[in-house]
């Protein structure tokens, strides 16, 4: 490991890549994102109007990079009514990061932490 890789700041954002629900072409979007307990969570400003929400809820298997390191794993929405305790805490991290959490929570789990 370089100094360099030591100096450089926390990644500032995810590469979410996607199955197209139409199409079935990879897409890739560039996302603030945060981390809670080994996992990635992502916000849609456009909840559930997203295309690349859409593409999840139709194939919920995806891969992400971030911090130079790409995973291959599966996304999931947070129902804020029924997990209010991450959502809160997911809220707050991205509130922390970006000076904002206003959108649909999406949890994002690498294959190399399910059990």
């Amino acid at each position: 490991m370089s100094n360099n890789d030591l100096n450089q700041p926390p990644s500032q954002f995810l590469y979410l890549t996607a199955k197209g629900r139409k199409t079935t072409r990879e897409h890739t979007i560039e996302i603030w994102f945060t981390e809670n307990n080994k996992k990635y969570y992502v916000l849609s400003e456009h909840k559930k109007d997203s295309d690349w929400v859409q593409n999840i809820i139709s194939d919920p298997n995806v891969s992400f990079k971030v911090n130079n390191k790409t995973y291959k794993g599966y996304a999931r929405i947070v129902d804020k009514s029924k997990e209010p305790t991450l959502a809160n805490a997911v809220s707050d991290l991205m509130l922390r990061k970006y000076g904002w959490n206003d959108g649909l929570i999406v949890e994002l789990t690498s294959n190399d932490n399910i059990k």
